[in-house]
């Protein structure tokens, strides 16, 4: 009797799984579920994209897959993800819950916040702070070329040597993150630091992860204390420190003449006393979390692509060079504004940017309400995946798709282009809130060391791995940095 109601409850659970996960009237195709799992078991978690990419081929530019009876749209290609994100970017900017990432960030802050008034007013609050390049006294740009110094003296110390650059760059971008965000830098040793990074870094390897997809997709694992309980634990750590901070900058501050930016937010939320306002201590808990998370690895794991393209192609490296020693002459240091007059490297930091497909699938967005894409119907709240990979690395956009050229941003005449299907950090409305500041930093940082030193692959290094770690922020794999000392 017992073995009989077991295999009856087994048959209505496939039954109702099946029912569910029945793909509605004119949805994009896709590969067939497996009941509980969906398409768990058909995708690579470790690194999912050439899955997904034959996916496409079999399927078309727009297909779905499931997370257990969760269906999700994958675009792929410009013309799908200009569709949805750019012309009915309205309708395709939600955030999807119900996720690890939903979850640990209770869907605060301005990243990972659902559509709507509290979403739309932090993010003007926090584009407009972080293009206020006069945080109190100290611009953007010097608390950027402050922490630069810092590396060329580091550097100095490694003529004629080889060095390992990924803590460098990461010390370096949090640095000035914590610079901007809590007023302060700090030693590239000190244990502050290194515990913010090491959390950061913990929290974004655990979301885009396998472990990220087992959560999403196999929910009654949820209430096990499996790996992706860090993800939690590591967010409360990182609530801590923001709440301590903030209780020390009431102290400190003086109203109206805001420091960084915990100061202009407590500034705002003074404005907003009167009336009904999404600006509360716990928002601004999350809108630092999310400056740091948006500014840190991003930057980082992009300059540690740059070196490692650049000491690899001493053709490209030399070229940047003699266009920066034209344009700076004598001058003390570069400023942002001179990129204008740099259109060979501008051209270089693009395609760096293309090559290192930081953020592959970017940040997931859900519908906001029943809609069509590209002649499929979008049933409201469907997660939509964009695989930016697909864009950055499409034939008929690049005129060298697969390698490492600058002449990709370049005209006839030589003059710097974007093209289309740049979008290293997505497109729209939800385009990654630290973009602008990440290309502030790739400038000056790529201008200042390339004019100080020559960077070349260590003889002993054998051949350089491009291939990328798979991630939430995809990284170049460990390698080592030969550091020559120019004069100028």
């Amino acid at each position: 009797m017992l073995n009989t109601l077991l295999l009856l409850w087994i048959g209505f659970c496939l039954l109702f799984f099946l029912f569910k996960t029945r793909r509605p009237k004119n949805f994009p195709p896709g590969p067939q579920p497996i009941p509980i799992f969906g398409n768990l078991l058909q995708l690579n978690l470790r690194n999912p994209i050439k899955d997904l990419e034959k996916l496409s081929e079999r399927y078309g530019k727009v297909f779905s897959i499931y997370f257990g009876a969760r269906p999700a749209v994958v675009l792929n290609g410009l013309q799908a993800m200009k569709e949805a994100i750019v012309t009915q970017a309205v309708d395709f900017a939600g955030r999807p819950s119900g996720l690890l990432v939903s979850h640990a960030t209770e869907k605060r802050g301005v990243i990972f916040a659902d559509y709507g008034p509290s979403w739309r007013e932090h993010r003007r609050f926090a584009l407009m702070t972080l293009r206020n390049f006069g945080l109190g006294k100290k611009s953007m740009e010097d608390r950027i070329l402050e922490e630069i110094s810092y590396v060329t003296t580091l550097l100095e110390r490694s003529d004629g040597k080889s060095v390992d650059p990924q803590s460098m760059f990461h010390k370096a971008a949090s640095n000035i993150i914590c610079s901007i965000v809590f007023g302060t830098r700090y030693d590239h040793n000190d244990e502050f630091l290194l515990h913010i990074i090491n959390t950061f870094r913990e929290i974004t390897k655990m979301i885009n992860g396998p472990w990220a997809m087992i959560y999403d997709t196999l929910r009654f694992l949820r209430i096990f204390p499996l790996p992706f309980m860090k993800v939690f634990q590591n967010v409360e750590l990182m609530k801590t420190i923001v709440s301590d901070q903030t209780t020390q900058h009431k102290k400190t501050r003086v109203p109206g003449e805001p420091r960084d930016c915990i100061d202009c937010y407590l500034d705002e939320m003074e404005k907003r006393e009167d009336g009904f306002s999404s600006f509360d201590e716990s928002q601004l808990t999350y809108f630092a979390l999310e400056l740091h998370i948006a500014g840190t690895d991003t930057t980082s794991n992009t300059l540690l692509t740059a070196f490692l393209y650049l000491s690899t192609h001493p053709d490209i490296q030399a070229r940047c060079q003699q266009e920066i020693d034209a344009v700076l002459g004598d001058r003390a240091h570069a400023s942002f504004e001179d990129r204008h007059k740099m259109p060979y490297v501008q051209a270089m930091i693009h395609e760096v940017q293309r090559m290192a497909n930081i953020i592959p699938l970017s940040v997931f967005h859900r519908t906001t309400k029943d809609t069509q894409l590209m002649g499929y119907n979008i049933p409201k709240d469907t997660i939509i995946i964009q695989n930016l990979t697909s864009v950055l690395y499409e034939e008929s956009q690049w005129k060298f798709p697969h390698d490492f050229n600058p002449s990709n941003f370049l005209n006839e005449q030589g003059e710097f282009v974007k093209p289309e299907a740049f979008m290293p950090f997505s497109a729209g409305p939800r385009m990654c809130l630290g973009e602008g500041l990440a290309r502030m930093e790739l400038f000056l940082f790529l201008v200042t060391l390339l004019r100080c030193f020559q960077f070349v692959w260590p003889e002993d290094a054998g051949l350089p791995d491009y291939a990328p770690v798979w991630g939430a922020v995809q990284t170049p794999k460990p390698y080592k940095l030969g550091i020559r000392q120019r004069g100028f």
